[in-house]
């Protein structure tokens, strides 16, 4: 009972995504829990790849009084319960491909993950999930007020506060769990200080629409300005308890 026209959209953006990014990564092949779940997937669409403002609408079933989508805040309380604050190499260091996917079909399924040991394999399906937004963390009209404010912050803050009630709640969760990240204790284990987090971080954040290798390469470096402006002057101690 459902319209041609509803699969063949659901396809097409499919097959338009699979062009960007290429067919799934890893050694394994899909197993039959994945393939159920891709079939099912035009009714029971994906945290990955949807609009924020759509992963609300889809867990306001059952999380009515959530904030911020289930997905962002699972993946990041799994990082710090499985010490990845005190692991080297922490959002650089990627996690074990065919885990990450398995965990992402765990996720997907609303299924609190159970048994995973490395923080890499939260920390890189966390990365994934901000890459993945339909439309980036920040959008792209905000693009150019980042990149020209790169190094000031209290413009670079102001960007953030003018950005779309959704958006801005769920970058300033992002920023205040990285400024977990930038503790100079946690620094002496990780490895990980302010620049390598916005370097690994920027590109999940912002997406430069330019196809010119030139301005590309020399936004790459002001979108990690951006980003490592506001983990170190972006007051989010009003984000404390909320989820």
């Amino acid at each position: 009972g459902v319209a041609i026209s509803t699969y063949a959209k659901y396809c097409y953006n499919k097959l338009q995504k699979a062009a960007l990014t290429g067919a799934k990564k890893g050694l394994k092949k899909p197993n039959i829990e994945e393939i159920r779940h891709a079939k099912n997937a035009v009714f029971n669409p994906s945290m990955f790849g949807s609009s924020l403002q759509d992963i609300i609408t889809m867990q306001k079933e059952r999380y009515p009084d959530r904030q911020l989508p289930w997905v962002q805040t699972r993946l990041s309380e799994e990082v710090l319960a499985l010490n990845g604050d005190q692991t080297e190499g922490i959002f650089r260091v990627p996690g074990d491909i065919d885990e990450v996917n398995a965990l992402k079909l765990q996720v997907d399924q609303w299924k609190i993950p159970t048994g995973l040991e490395d923080p890499h394999v939260p920390a890189s399906l966390l990365k994934l999930w901000y890459r993945e937004l339909e439309e980036p963390l920040i959008p792209h009209e905000f693009y150019e007020q980042c990149i020209t404010h790169y190094e000031n912050p209290e413009a670079a803050i102001a960007v953030v506060h003018s950005l779309p009630r959704i958006n801005k709640m769920v970058l300033c969760y992002l920023i205040r769990f990285l400024q977990v990240f930038v503790q100079p204790a946690n620094v002496a284990v990780t490895k990980m200080d302010v620049n390598n987090l916005a370097m690994v971080m920027a590109p999940n954040c912002l997406r430069c629409q330019s196809d010119d290798p030139r301005i590309i390469f020399e936004n790459t470096r002001k979108e990690m300005s951006f980003i490592r402006v506001l983990i170190q002057h972006l007051d989010t101690s009003f984000m404390e308890g909320v989820l």
